[in-house]
């Protein structure tokens, strides 16, 4: 992991350019036989060149005056004293992002789990990040990593896996209540990945596998008794209307005899409850008389 504690020194463009500038004029004054005059001239271009400090856009500086901290510096170009005073740091100001794991760490119900999360922080306060913690980046990675190891040791394994946003939540209220003392806040936090055991992996696969199973007995079982009410309250009514019945059984025999080749077998009690010995032969007589003709 490299440190998040950004130094550069005093060399940039403008401040080398000035340095060359000061030993072009000397080397000029020197061969004119102007040797004070060369000396004042490195002397002045070399010290101004040393006091010339440049922050990209999303950086500040920390300046500290004979090691006290005096201000912040930046973005764009800016001077300091030199010799007296020094750039200690410069501190990013972008959202950063960082991952973390934790391994073999136990659930509440003693199973061990893999977890893989990331934590997008970013500097909001650059005095207090770079006084009050030596290396932010390196602080957080650990208040990370430790606050998802509390977060996994208080729930079970199916909380895990059934609330994974609601835990990603509690886990970035947790690092940035710690963390917003040093200036930085965790906007947030996501849980990239939960591995469990292979063995608990396939248990679990055939636990759903009966579950399903069982909701598909229970949704037929329910059918069939649906079913049954429906046929019961339907023979209610055919008992007290033999109109009724009789037109059902028109319409039984109609709908397996419409089919070229369809041979039915009907209950002798039908034929005599509801006459169709009749109407079947009338209508065998009817297609055998058809065939003839085709």
């Amino acid at each position: 992991m490299t440190n998040s504690l950004k130094t550069k020194g005093w060399a940039n463009p403008t401040s080398i350019s000035l340095m060359l500038l000061a030993i072009t004029l000397s080397l000029a004054f020197y061969m004119l036989g102007m040797i004070v005059l060369s000396a004042i001239s490195i002397i002045v271009l070399g010290l101004l060149s040393a006091s010339i400090r440049i922050a990209d856009q999303w950086e500040h500086a920390i300046v500290l005056r004979m090691g006290k901290f005096i201000g912040m510096k930046g973005p764009g170009i800016f001077f300091i004293v030199p010799i007296i005073d020094s750039v200690s740091t410069y501190v990013d100001q972008r959202v950063r992002v960082n991952a973390f794991k934790a391994e073999q760490t136990l659930t509440k119900d003693t199973v061990p789990v893999n977890v893989d999360a990331v934590v997008y922080w970013t500097v909001w306060d650059v005095e207090k990040a770079a006084l009050e913690v030596q290396d932010y980046q390196e602080a957080i990675e650990h208040i990370a990593q430790t606050g998802l190891r509390d977060t996994i040791g208080k729930h079970e394994l199916s909380t895990l896996l059934q609330e994974r946003d609601k835990i990603a939540e509690d886990l970035q209220v947790l690092l940035d209540q710690q963390t917003s003392p040093w200036g930085i806040t965790c906007q947030t936090v996501g849980i990239k990945d939960i591995a469990i055991p292979p063995a608990l992996a396939e248990a679990m696969s055939k636990e759903a596998q009966a579950e399903r199973e069982r909701r598909a007995r229970v949704i037929l079982g329910t059918a069939e008794t649906e079913i049954a009410e429906k046929f019961a309250q339907a023979s209610k009514n055919y008992t007290n209307n033999p109109v009724a019945l009789h037109l059902r059984g028109m319409n039984m025999l109609f709908e397996g005899l419409k089919e070229k080749g369809s041979m039915v077998i009907v209950p002798s009690s039908a034929l005599e409850s509801m006459n169709l010995g009749a109407i079947g032969g009338l209508a065998a007589l009817s297609k055998t008389q058809d065939e003839p003709s085709n």
